[in-house]
């Protein structure tokens, strides 16, 4: 196997920025379309996936929109809207299909080391939830997408589900879940790993660790210059790439900034931080075989949904119950505390007073759960887990994440809790902001970056191995139930899955 490489050469094609999930996708997609190009990632971390994409930083959840209640909102009318829950549930199948090709190509093995089959539920409480949770069912199962979901407010049935949950309920207590049992867990640092271990074995694919891009600077001919530092060695180098692509998460928006486009003008960001209680008392993981989601509280941030999981990591179960939320001003979990206050300029400070001011309740509320104990987490836990005991669980640190902060005409500036692809007029660069529902939508993300700075290739070139690759790509599957079908059957066997 080809070792990382060590000094960079003075041109490329292809520069990717930052070694995670969204890197290491492009650089799968394209080597695959056009092996010939030279490619180069370089990481500022000693290892792959050691950010966001890692196994503890996020909570795992394959994105189907099976149990996350705020993708189906309801209206003033009481009609329920699955518009976005169809949209995040095709591009995770996207996701599977490009996962089960490189299966199927030899690229990498071992599905159960990055995913696993896990039931997504979607819990509530009180009479008016439940009628929500019932709408919601009865709108969802009209897709073939979400035609499996079960619906129930029956304890007996719940406690076969959730006994964990269910243990020490009231009989009156008013309460409802739907299960999909087509859910799954995903460790994306593990296949981000994977992906990276395949693509070093090609001459022209170079990975750089331990390396940091400091700055991107326009040339005439709409290439670019880099300016990379060797971390390990102190080192400096400069090198010109055709196309770049910054996926460095919280980093990505200083060095798009960086790169002085028009279209980055205006970006802010909010980086917000989570904690999880996380418990490996095996007793408790026999009670718990699911992943189950509940109602945000008022004013909170959608990543901060919460819910109690099973995980399991590296062959080792677990259960996670969060996400708290926290703030750090640092844009990476291994960043800089000045992250922030150096992020800050005259093109983007009318956006982020804007979206202080119109966010209030919010900065309320992460300050409520920055000064939070154990003891009143452990309160929030046992909302679900009736008699949970301090001692069976622990706090562990979560991933870093950045929300964006966009121009807006009337507030000055608009929080967004999604993720956003910007990419300049020439198509030569191109960057991902944003959070949630990020690795789990990372094909279908990096298929938005090739249509937009390579619309020639994809739809002359690239069609046919695009469509080789990615069966179900320009072909919705909530409007063609037998490619579910055969989409469904071929990812079950490719990824091992159980349901």
């Amino acid at each position: 196997m080809k070792s990382f490489s060590k000094t960079p050469k003075k041109r490329y094609d292809i520069v990717l920025i930052g070694g995670g999930i969204m890197s290491t996708t492009l650089a799968a997609l394209v080597h695959e379309l056009e092996p010939q190009l030279n490619i180069a990632i370089f990481e500022r971390l000693g290892r792959f996936a050691k950010e966001s994409s890692a196994a503890w930083n996020n909570a795992g959840t394959g994105h189907s929109a099976f149990c996350e209640l705020n993708y189906t909102p309801i209206d003033s009318n009481g009609h329920v809207n699955i518009t976005k829950a169809i949209s995040i549930a095709e591009q995770f199948e996207i996701s599977k299909q490009f996962w089960s090709y490189l299966i199927a190509k030899g690229y990498i093995s071992d599905p159960k080391q990055f995913i696993n089959s896990c039931p997504h539920m979607s819990l509530v409480f009180g009479a008016q939830d439940v009628e929500f949770l019932r709408k919601r069912h009865e709108a969802m199962v009209e897709s073939p997408l979400f035609e499996r979901m079960k619906f129930s407010t029956s304890h007996a049935q719940l406690k076969e589900w959730i006994p964990l949950i269910m243990a020490n309920r009231e009989p009156e207590e008013s309460l409802a879940a739907t299960r999909m049992d087509l859910g799954t867990d995903v460790n994306f640092g593990s296949l981000t790993r994977k992906m990276g271990q395949f693509l070093i074995q090609d001459s022209n694919v170079e990975v750089f660790l331990y390396h940091e891009v400091k700055d991107i600077n326009p040339l005439e001919n709409h290439r670019w210059r880099l300016q990379v530092k060797d971390r390990m060695e102190n080192q400096k180098h400069e090198l010109e790439a055709d196309f770049v692509f910054i996926g460095a998460g919280g980093y990505a928006l200083p060095l798009l900034e960086s790169s002085d486009i028009k279209e980055s003008e205006g970006y802010g960001g909010f980086p917000v931080s989570g904690e999880w209680l996380v418990s490996h008392n095996e007793a408790l993981i026999k009670q718990h075989k699911a992943k189950v989601y509940t109602l945000a509280s008022v004013d909170a941030p959608p990543m901060s949904v919460p819910h109690l999981d099973l995980r399991l990591i590296d062959g080792n179960e677990a259960l996670l119950f969060g996400p708290f939320a926290g703030f750090s001003t640092k844009f990476l979990k291994e960043g800089s505390y000045l992250d922030l206050p150096e992020s800050i300029n005259f093109k983007n400070i009318r956006s982020l007073f804007g979206a202080w001011w119109h966010n209030l309740p919010l900065t309320k509320y992460l300050i409520q759960q920055v000064a939070m104990t154990k003891a009143q987490r452990m309160e929030h836990l046992r909302d679900f887990i009736k008699e949970a005991k301090p001692e069976d669980w622990e706090v562990k640190i979560a991933g870093q994440r950045v929300q964006i902060i966009k121009k807006d005409d009337e507030q000055g500036g608009k929080l967004e809790f999604g993720t956003e692809v910007v990419v300049n007029k020439s198509g030569t660069i191109a960057s991902l902001l944003g959070a949630s529902p990020g690795a789990s939508t990372s094909v279908q993300a990096m298929l938005n970056v090739l249509e937009k700075c390579f619309p020639e290739k994809v739809n002359g070139p690239w069609k046919e191995k695009l469509k080789e690759m990615l069966p179900s790509y320009t072909h919705p599957l909530s409007e063609n139930t037998e490619l579910l079908k055969e989409v469904r059957a071929f990812t079950k066997e490719k990824l091992e899955l159980d349901y």
